[in-house]
């Protein structure tokens, strides 16, 4: 199977306003999106649109053919949404040009875990008919359950380095990543993807809205290697990475994790929700997620609080959408 495990360690460094900085540990699902239905005959703990202990539904990923909240040039109107996640994954590269007919996707996440689902970001990285990687998608997830997708496409890709081990992330001071300085350098199995763009979506209290993402993509092999900074201007207040080896999708192992990572979205969301605790108390400035309504644009399933943020005074609490 192309489908496997990555057990990773999880790093959030925040540089400004206040330092603050914690590394969990976590497994993830590399999920050929063509093996879905093997996935489900192959293990008892995992199904496909069905209940289990590891549920993976098509509706819980890229809700494109829904409304678009804010878009910023006027949308057409939604088109009926394809059945299948792969089918809107090549329409949705379709409309940005890039052609994945007869391609493949494997998409880095995680599924519903005893029925409860939370990604703060899942990864698409899209291959062409050829095995080249030619496109990555970014779907960022709020704890308002808002979605708001970034596309990366073959003009952000740069060639990757022989070795794929991670490469070194300077966490002590702000800087930008390394890359190979000549691409004529061999291709492992990959492509790294970069792209810096603003974010226009409400991410975290502790961010306003128009931080720019600085995504540093690359393909999976052996190795699991992304970083995604955040600047304000020339300055990177904060980098998340997310890094580790690769592991065999086998019954024993997946069961394996379940008791070495137990209840493993919940444990997330606590942890967000607990650092976020954590810099309030040091006092770093947040922002109300209705003050800046027209600013969050191009996203999917908008809270109320977006609709209702002309007529309702900011909120006096802030809402903890994201650890650091």
């Amino acid at each position: 199977m192309n489908s496997c495990l990555y057990e990773c360690s999880v790093l959030h460094a925040r540089f400004s306003p206040r330092q603050h900085r914690f590394l969990y540990r976590i497994f993830l699902f590399a999920i050929d999106l063509d093996e879905l239905a093997t996935l489900h005959r192959r293990f008892r703990l995992f199904s496909f649109n069905r209940a289990n202990l590891y549920s993976f539904r098509d509706a819980d990923f890229l809700p494109t053919g829904e409304p678009v909240h804010n878009a910023p040039t006027p949308a057409a109107p939604p088109t009926p949404r394809p059945s299948s996640l792969k089918a809107r994954v090549v329409a949705h590269l379709a409309s940005h040009g890039t052609d994945l007919t007869g391609g493949r996707v494997v998409l880095v996440t995680l599924p519903r875990v005893f029925g409860y689902l939370f990604n703060p970001v899942s990864f698409y990285f899209c291959y062409d008919r050829a095995g080249a990687p030619v496109a990555a998608l970014a779907e960022v997830t709020n704890t308002f359950k808002e979605m708001k997708p970034y596309f990366l496409g073959p003009e952000t890709r740069r060639p990757s380095p022989v070795s794929d081990r991670p490469a070194p992330i300077s966490v002590s001071a702000p800087s930008t990543s390394n890359f190979p300085s000549s691409t004529g350098e061999a291709l492992a199995s990959g492509a790294t993807f970069t792209l810096r763009t603003p974010k226009h979506f409400y991410v975290s209290p502790f961010s306003d809205v128009d931080v720019a993402f600085d995504f540093t993509l690359r393909t999976p092999a052996e190795n699991l290697s992304i970083q995604i900074d955040d600047y304000v201007g020339a300055e990177r207040t904060l980098t998340s990475t997310l890094t580790g080896p690769r592991r065999a999708l086998t019954g024993a192992r997946l069961a394996w994790f379940t008791l070495k990572y137990p209840l493993l979205t919940l444990r997330i969301i606590g942890l967000i929700h607990g650092h976020a605790f954590v810099l309030w108390l040091k006092r770093v400035p947040w922002f109300a997620k209705s003050a800046r309504a027209a600013d969050q644009r191009a996203l999917y399933r908008p809270h109320s609080s977006i609709a209702r943020s002309a007529a309702v005074p900011a909120l006096s609490t802030p809402h903890p959408s994201d650890a650091v």
